[in-house]
């Protein structure tokens, strides 16, 4: 056979092969390239862009459906969340939460959460307080319960010591009744018309030798005698009184009826109106001046150093580092149940406000094709080489078969 027979038979498989492999090569390449449209003049020469650089906002919205549709579901997001939130994974960021925080209260140097606290506190006092006592105060049963409570377990049983009972008793002697407001006190009480009134009555119901006392000698005179004394003498009767009180041992008879005074000893019935009477004068004052009374203490307080003294304390405290990880413990059982009952819901509202699918056409979009096309040949280089390969066995095939044809028909 001729050596140009041979090669008009070689050639057509050959050729059938080179075109084929490079033809489907082309092809594939085609699907990215180029990556910016190409003009003649005004017009753009076909073909460029690329399949998919020309297409890439449809290929973007497509293969989000594709995975909001597919993939990312809200059955699929309820599991993933639900693996997500796992109780024991949750309960150990909130643990580790509430160690950085304290953490971070500890570091603080600007006192920054001792600052939020006192405003806190300072609204409270000043605002919330307040405002609550007011809707309160308008029942008429208002801290009924609570006052009776205390006066049945604190002034009921209160009794004073024998050490409280005499400084009660000497504060008593020396400021209350001392011997000069005794004096000034005697003053006031031997005026004229009771002087008058004490003579006339004791002349008209004595008898015997006191009614010639009192007719003879007469009251009056031995009255007003004593109220000269204590207007003129003053240091000298101020001195008489007291050697009158030590005489009559009016601190130990004050300090042992103090000692022994107790509700207990008085009638039921007078113990029930006092209850009663301390309930009614207590919400009383209350009603009437406890919004002012609360205002004011609120402003007299100076909260930023009660704020720093309890964030401080609360920092080294024992109970409150111990109480952390039962604090997560807790914290984990609400989140949990509430996902348990919410999560269908908490899911919906969660997806248009994550916008899932935006983000994956945003992502695709700010995509350049040259990326595009190396992620892709990433994946399916192997099926995109083997399409290339198949091209070219096809070509081959199909050369052959010409060759068959041209060969048997000379």
């Amino acid at each position: 056979m001729a050596v140009s027979n041979l090669l008009f038979l070689i050639i057509p498989p050959v050729a059938g092969a080179i075109i084929g492999y490079f033809t489907n090569d082309i092809a594939i390449k085609m699907l990215f390239r180029p990556y910016k449209a190409m003009y003649l003049g005004n017009y753009r020469l076909p073909f460029t862009p690329g399949l998919i650089p020309h297409n890439q906002e449809r290929l973007a919205q497509r293969v989000s459906d594709t995975i909001m549709g597919s993939l990312l579901t809200p059955t699929e997001l309820q599991k993933l969340t639900r693996r997500l939130l796992n109780p024991e994974r949750v309960q150990q960021a909130i643990f580790w939460l509430l160690n950085l925080a304290i953490e971070k209260i500890k570091s603080d140097q600007e006192q920054k959460t001792a600052l939020i606290l006192a405003d806190i506190l300072r609204d409270l006092f000043g605002e919330s307080l307040p405002r609550l006592l007011k809707v309160f105060a308008r029942k008429e049963d208002f801290l009924k319960d609570q006052l009776d409570q205390i006066f049945d377990q604190v002034l009921f049983d209160f009794k004073l010591s024998a050490n409280q009972a005499r400084k009660l008793a000497d504060w008593l002697l020396e400021i209350a009744f001392s011997p000069d407001i005794l004096r000034l006190a005697l003053i006031d009480f031997l005026s004229d018309r009771n002087i008058k009134v004490i003579d006339e009555g004791f002349r008209a119901k004595t008898t015997g030798t006191y009614w010639i006392f009192a007719n003879v000698f007469g009251m009056k005179n031995s009255l007003l005698s004593l109220r000269h004394f204590c207007l003129e003498e003053k240091e000298m009767a101020n001195a008489r009184l007291k050697e009158l009180l030590l005489s009559l041992e009016a601190r130990n008879k004050l300090k042992y009826w103090l000692q022994n005074l107790s509700l207990k000893n008085l009638p039921v019935s007078t113990v029930q109106q006092l209850r009663k009477t301390t309930g009614e004068t207590v919400r009383s004052y209350i009603k009437e001046k406890g919004v002012d009374f609360i205002q004011g203490l609120g402003e007299s307080i100076d909260w930023k150093k009660v704020a720093i003294v309890l964030v401080n304390r609360l920092q080294s405290s024992e109970v409150v580092l111990g109480s952390l990880e039962l604090v997560s413990q807790e914290l984990t059982v609400i989140l949990d149940r509430y996902l348990e009952e919410d999560l269908e819901k908490l899911v919906a509202q969660i997806i248009p406000i994550l916008a899932i699918d935006q983000v994956i056409i945003d992502r695709v979009n700010a995509t350049s094709p040259q990326n595009l096309e190396d992620a892709i040949q990433a994946i399916v280089k192997s099926e995109l080489q083997a399409i290339v390969n198949l091209g070219g066995i096809l070509g081959f095939l199909v050369g052959s078969l010409q060759t068959i044809f041209i060969f048997f028909n000379p």
